[in-house]
């Protein structure tokens, strides 16, 4: 089907905002840098698909997380999350915190898959899915280690262990809703043709599956702060 002119249009309008926030966000970083280094990255890419949310997100929340902050402890111990259950600060930093290693992965999954040619049972969707789901884990886990290490003072090995425990579940929601929306674009919505890398229409709907995504790992990102498997980054 042909992309109505009025699709474009939004589209770009959506990257153009995206990329806005992402700059803010970036020009901010330096004057207020975050406790936790991995942060820096976390916002930035949570911003190119949240856009003004994300942009929100850093002043009433990250910023709070600066080292020039000056409130209560940044994050509370598993046992405290138990008795009164994590803050709707912390669930969103944690979902937004796994959500940026699933950006970072699908960006270069994307063009890893179109660059090699590559298709799985004859359809490139599925060779996405599995691309990008190898790297979102790989990344996912690697943000949670460079967080979970500072935190809890662990060795090299242990803070591995725990970073797998943590963020492999919330990965694995998190891109079972961004799935589920691009099967629905590729199949239903751009079948014939399917949209291409190059189009903003592509990316737009990719900013509206990592919401997605971002919606279906919530309640699991709840459930582990709850349980004490994630510590609490706001």
């Amino acid at each position: 089907m042909t992309i109505p002119s009025w699709l474009n249009i939004l589209a770009w309008f959506s990257l153009t905002l995206a990329l806005l926030c992402v700059l803010a966000i970036s020009i901010d970083e330096p004057k207020h840098p975050q406790k936790m280094w991995i942060m820096h990255l976390v916002w930035p890419l949570t911003a190119l698909y949240a856009s003004v949310l994300a942009l929100w997100g850093y002043f009433a929340i990250g910023r709070g997380m600066a080292r020039d902050a000056s409130h209560r402890p940044m994050h509370r111990r598993a046992g405290n999350q138990q008795r009164s259950g994590p803050a709707w600060q912390e669930i969103a930093v944690s979902a937004s915190h796994c959500g940026a290693g699933c950006m970072l992965a699908d960006i270069l999954g994307e063009y890893l898959v179109f660059a090699a040619g590559w298709s799985l049972g004859g359809q490139t969707l599925y060779a996405d899915y599995a691309v990008t789901l190898g790297l979102a884990w790989l990344f996912g886990v690697a943000f949670q280690y460079f967080s979970i290490k500072p935190m809890q003072q662990l060795s090299s090995g242990e803070a591995l262990l725990e970073s797998i425990k943590a963020d492999t579940l919330s990965i694995l929601f998190f891109q079972v809703g961004m799935y589920g929306w691009m099967a629905l674009v590729y199949f239903v919505l751009f079948p014939h043709p399917h949209l291409e890398l190059k189009s903003p229409v592509f990316w737009f709907m990719e900013q509206i599956g990592m919401l997605v995504g971002f919606a279906t790992t919530l309640p699991v990102n709840h459930w582990l702060l709850q349980r004490g498997v994630k510590e609490a980054m706001a």
